[in-house]
């Protein structure tokens, strides 16, 4: 395979951020795109323009491109099943990630994505084939999450709120720059050293699927719309052909990640029954209390933070200490569900969730979706901290 900058005679005229490559004799050009970046915009519509391609593929999945192009898409969420099916953490982080590019492109004047809908508008205004390359979103933030511990998933949190709620310092300048592929090369080894699993899901692993879906458009000439950072990964990548099936599924849980769940309670359970022993009934007794207690006051706590309905914090402050204790079942879904069943959310509510993004932080806790998903969260949370400091404090007074 061989690699040409935007110079030669077939990239006359491209655009600095456009590379050619020869893929077994057919021209691929990958348009390296910041997605709140109006010159971004403009680079995807000249290099349409000059080469006159026969397919465009966009670095979207099925669920991102129904997002950008069916604004009514939040209206057909079912709310119970998110909950049911432990997606609210997902939904929450996909959420605060929106509202982080939102105020990014409000501040350039730019709608986030609008390099990949420039593409999608292409393809069909030229009637050309459109191929949606990247991998499903839920299946990278599944196989970014199951690799994370559970240190790394607060400090993924923690990242996110962080991102979210703080305003962003950009300027066009500060754009252009991320787009230079050894400036993002430089991004991503940072972030690789903290966090190396989230940039191999996110990352490396797309760079792979991206550049064999673009092996497989159809077409002599093939113009690709992706972020600038994947740029080199695909131009390494479309060297050989990939198989896609590893990268489409979602690991099990290790061996320890599924056994600790079931460990935790039979080790604080056999705490308390050694304690009986040991020291009789009453002390039992107290270290059940203080298991109840210190579960369900935190769970409630975190119900509390979002915002939830009282029955809601009750139902969390009974749910915990019984959930904690059986890992089939969180503490959370108990009063995610709750919420739900307390506050129904209409189908004006569901319209909202798009305001959700326009009003963050604060439209997290306006909006009763979102605040649903806010209640499951922080409650999974209160009850996570909960079992460990109550399991220390029933072994600290018990050995």
């Amino acid at each position: 395979m061989e690699v040409d900058a935007a110079q030669g005679p077939d990239a006359a005229g491209l655009p600095a951020y456009t590379r050619r490559l020869n893929d077994r004799g057919r021209d691929v050009y990958l348009v390296g795109t910041a997605h709140v970046s109006l010159e971004s915009v403009d680079d995807v519509r000249t290099t349409v323009e000059r080469v006159d391609p026969d397919t465009i593929c966009v670095e979207l999945c099925q669920a991102r491109y129904d997002s950008f192009t069916r604004p009514d898409a939040w209206q057909k969420m079912n709310v119970f099943k998110v909950v049911k099916e432990g997606k609210s953490a997902l939904l929450l982080s996909h959420l605060i990630m929106s509202a982080f590019y939102k105020r990014m492109g409000d501040r350039l004047g730019v709608r986030p994505g609008a390099d990949m809908l420039e593409g999608v508008r292409l393809a069909r205004e030229r009637d050309v084939d459109l191929v949606l390359a990247d991998r499903d979103v839920q299946v990278t933030l599944k196989r970014t999450w199951r690799r994370l511990g559970l240190w790394n998933k607060l400090k993924v949190l923690f990242v996110l709120l962080s991102s979210a709620l703080t305003e962003p310092e950009v300027d066009r300048k500060a754009v252009d720059d991320l787009k230079q592929a050894d400036r993002l090369e430089d991004v991503l080894m940072e972030f690789a050293k903290a966090f190396p699993a989230v940039k191999e899901s996110l990352i490396d692993e797309r760079d792979i699927y991206l550049a064999q879906k673009i092996r497989e458009a159809p077409g002599e000439r093939v113009v690709a719309v992706v972020g600038a950072g994947h740029v080199p990964g695909i131009a390494r990548a479309i060297e050989r052909e990939q198989s896609l099936d590893a990268l489409e599924e979602v690991p099990e849980r290790s061996l320890w990640a599924r056994s600790v769940k079931w460990v935790v309670p039979a080790l604080i359970l056999a705490i308390i029954a050694y304690g009986f022993y040991s020291a009789g009934a009453a002390h039992s007794l107290e270290s059940i209390s203080i298991w109840v207690l210190v579960n369900g006051v935190l769970a409630a706590a975190g119900a509390a933070l979002a915002l939830g309905h009282p029955i809601t914090v009750l139902a969390a402050f009974l749910a915990a200490p019984i959930t904690s204790l059986n890992p089939t079942i969180a503490a959370g879904w108990v009063s995610g569900l709750v919420q739900a069943w307390v506050k129904k959310p209409t189908v004006a509510d569901l319209e909202g969730m798009s305001e959700v993004v326009t009003a963050f932080p604060k439209g997290l806790w306006r909006n009763p979706v979102s605040r649903i998903l806010l209640v499951v969260v922080f409650s999974n949370l209160g009850s996570t901290l909960g079992t460990f400091i109550g399991g220390s404090w029933i072994a600290a007074r018990s050995f």
